[in-house]
């Protein structure tokens, strides 16, 4: 199984590929050290099978041990500049010492962090006895990639009582807040039999803050001390492959058996993918059909602070807790609920509580919707991902899937089709030339390359044409892998108008799953895990890559997200953006007036206020973050919170916005509702949804604008008719 198999029958460009059987020689394995072991087999299978593996020289050490220290303390609040400074020794050395399974620079890191950790857990419970003067000019840094390290234990010391503060007064605010609001909850309610609960003097809540901030530290070290040596290997070992690119990773055991489940889609919980950046839990993914998805809770780009479960009344802190760990915290069984603390891309922060599902796989397939503009017909497809069954690709896939639908839609009498694929992160490359196919004649769709330059053209070979009107790829920049190739084949057909940010996603490679334990002949140390290894890149028809690059759309629309590197470019070690040849292919010849519809749609941009308001506040977003020092005096804090609440305010008639277009269900999903009032449920809020975006209107004034050859519009009215 896997993508090497002759003419790449299936080829994902998800997270997930399959699991690969790669046999390059008959090298021995047999290190009685586990740990020297793991390293020999991960560095051969990097450098015999990653698509582009690196040089393991001066500069691949220095970024390992720049990593290495910066993923154990990223917020440089455990290592002193002595400890940095004795580290130094290695920095030029590591590759050297991967070579010969030498393991000084991992053991001296390790051994000085568990030190510094136990100095820790002696210091927060003294700083946290203490009151904090809320009430004093002070603030705190919290640009930690700029902030040196600290030069002496008094001065770390400094620093914890610095974030500490930083975490207290948080709680402190939300106390003082949630006080208020009770107050004003028993004023309402109180009659003659009901004495009036006795307000919290600001005392007893900055003690309370304390406290909960302390809880919080207290969850994190009791984390901490569960794990082991082989934990942090498994981190050192992380570092070393992800050099080779962000999507190469070593899975321990424990990581694989979470990632097959994963990817099994068995798992229940929110509903979101999380990645750990600088000490933050970061949500990179909102999965669609799960929880966090049906009940708008969360966005891309948001920070999860705390998670409270419903039967605790404290939230715990998950910031500086392993990825693995908050996981732990936030999933759980079905129906049950769950608090998180969220820290908004425009810093303002809010409690989320959700109930917890399993993710509805009806909601990962294809819908569409029949849009009417006074008195013609236009119809929308959402593909939130490329998928298809493993067991049987013919079962059920997204390109048979689309396939029904536009048939459905033409008996509707639809005179353009919008395909949206906002948000989509891939799945079957399979899929994505099925369904390139459905728009053309036939010919090439996307070019695969292997190390060694090795080649393979796929193609579309059935001449059939299901949909020859005009199109329309709606896309964003969580548009990846094979969305980005399904957009850059019709892009470069011009078969399509692409609408939507400025640059995809700009994933343009492949992973397989390696079992690292298919080289030991005789194993007695257990199991050696697994490793994700980047082994193919993508290229469109025209010879450039997806990679960094993504696709460009014809008619840019800012969104929140405009200002943000999100995407491969916001990972450290992306694979670069090249090309090779371009494949042969003619451009469609369907359209009288490709290139002057685009340049209408973005003069009509332009002058929109609506994307003048959507971008103002994409800028605002960017300034928030960007700010880096926190007031931690009470009264300047809160203002500043009040006055951010004020500003986003002028934003909010963004989600007010009324594109005049109505929406309607098919006929089959109609008769469908009679029995299920749940799907006739989501599809009211999803054409609610779709009535307040300025995309989808400016997608139907593009299918509008386009003009078919008269060849074509024959051929149009004679599938109407």
């Amino acid at each position: 199984m896997g993508i090497m198999k002759k003419n790449i029958k299936v080829l994902l460009l998800a997270v997930f590929v399959g699991v690969a059987s790669c046999s390059f020689t008959s090298k021995e394995f047999n290190d009685p050290d586990k740990d020297k072991l793991l390293i020999d087999l991960i560095t051969y299978v990097l450098q015999k099978g990653h698509y582009n593996p690196k040089d393991m020289n001066d500069a691949f050490s220095k970024n390992v041990y720049d990593d290495f220290i910066k993923g154990l303390d990223p917020l440089k609040r455990y290592f002193l500049a002595s400890d940095i400074e004795e580290f130094s020794q290695y920095e030029l050395e590591i590759d050297d010492q991967i070579k010969v399974k030498d393991l000084a620079f991992f053991d001296l890191v390790y051994s000085r962090f568990r030190e510094r950790m136990e100095d820790i857990k002696v210091l927060y419970p003294k700083v946290l006895e203490t009151p904090f003067d809320y009430s004093i000019t002070e603030n705190i840094d919290v640009d930690y990639e700029n902030i040196p390290f600290t030069n002496s234990k008094k001065e770390l010391k400094e620093r914890w009582r610095k974030q500490l503060k930083f975490s207290t007064i948080s709680n402190y605010y939300d106390l003082i807040e949630d006080n208020g609001t009770k107050i004003n909850e028993d004023a309402e309610n109180t009659d003659e039999e009901k004495e009036l609960e006795e307000p919290k003097s600001l005392n007893e809540l900055e003690k309370e803050a304390r406290e909960s901030s302390e809880k919080s530290l207290d969850e994190y070290f009791d984390f901490a001390d569960e794990l082991e040596r082989k934990d942090y290997f498994a981190i050192y070992l992380t570092t070393i492959v992800e050099e080779f690119d962000p999507h190469t990773n070593y899975f321990a055991p424990p990581d694989r058996d979470r990632f097959d489940l994963r990817m099994s889609g068995k798992l229940e919980g929110i509903g979101a993918r999380l990645q750990k950046k600088n000490d933050y839990i970061k949500i990179i993914e909102i999965i669609s059909g799960g929880p966090a998805w049906r009940g708008e809770h969360i966005e891309v780009g948001d920070l999860i602070m705390k998670v409270r479960q419903e039967d605790e009344k404290e939230a715990v802190s998950v910031v500086g807790m392993r990825l693995d760990d908050a996981v732990k915290l936030i999933k759980g069984p079905k129906g049950t609920k769950v608090t998180l603390t969220i820290k908004r891309v425009d810093g303002i922060v809010e409690e989320k509580t959700i109930t917890r599902d399993v993710v509805e796989l009806e909601e990962t397939y294809a819908k569409s919707t029949l849009i009417t503009k006074v008195d013609k017909n236009f119809g929308l497809i959402n593909l939130p991902q490329f998928y298809f069954d493993m067991n049987d690709y013919k079962e059920r896939n997204a390109a048979s899937d689309i396939k029904k639908e536009i048939i459905r839609l033409k008996k509707q009498g639809m005179e353009g089709l919008i395909l949206d694929l906002r948000s989509n992160g891939g799945g079957s490359l399979r899929t994505a030339v099925d369904i390139a196919g459905l728009f053309i004649k036939d010919g090439p769709v996307v070019q695969v390359a292997s190390s060694g330059s090795k080649k393979e053209v796929l193609k579309d070979k059935d001449t059939d044409i299901v949909w020859d009107g005009p199109l329309v790829i709606l896309v964003n920049e969580l548009s990846a892998s094979a969305s980005e190739i399904l957009a850059a084949a019709m892009q470069d057909y011009k078969r399509a108008i692409i609408i939507g940010s400025e640059q995809t996603y700009g994933k343009g490679t492949v992973q397989n799953l390696i079992d690292l334990n298919q080289w030991l002949r005789k194993n007695d140390m257990g199991d050696m895990g697994a490793l994700k290894l980047t082994t193919q890149k993508f290229y469109r028809i025209n010879g450039g890559s997806t990679q960094l690059e993504g696709v460009k759309s014809d008619v840019v629309m800012p969104d929140r997200y405009s200002y943000f590197d999100i995407g491969e470019r916001d990972y450290d070690n992306p694979l670069p953006y090249d090309k090779i040849e371009a494949a042969e292919y003619d451009a469609w010849e369907g359209y009288i007036d490709y290139e002057e519809t685009i340049s209408k749609s973005v003069a009509r941009m332009a002058k929109s206020e609506q994307l003048m308001l959507i971008e103002e506040n994409a800028k605002w977003i960017k300034e928030r973050r960007d700010e880096t020092v926190v007031d931690l005096n009470y009264n300047n804090y809160k203002t500043d919170i009040d006055n951010r609440v004020e500003e986003t305010k002028k934003f909010e008639v963004i989600s007010e916005y009324d594109n005049k277009l109505s929406y309607e269900s098919l006929p089959y999903e109609i008769k469908l509702m009679k029995q299920d009032t749940t799907l006739s449920e989501k599809r009211k809020r999803w054409h609610k949804s779709l009535s307040k975006d300025i995309y989808v209107e400016e997608a139907v004034n593009v299918l509008e604008d386009l003009k078919l050859s008269n060849i074509r519009r024959g051929k149009v009215a004679d599938i109407k008719n």
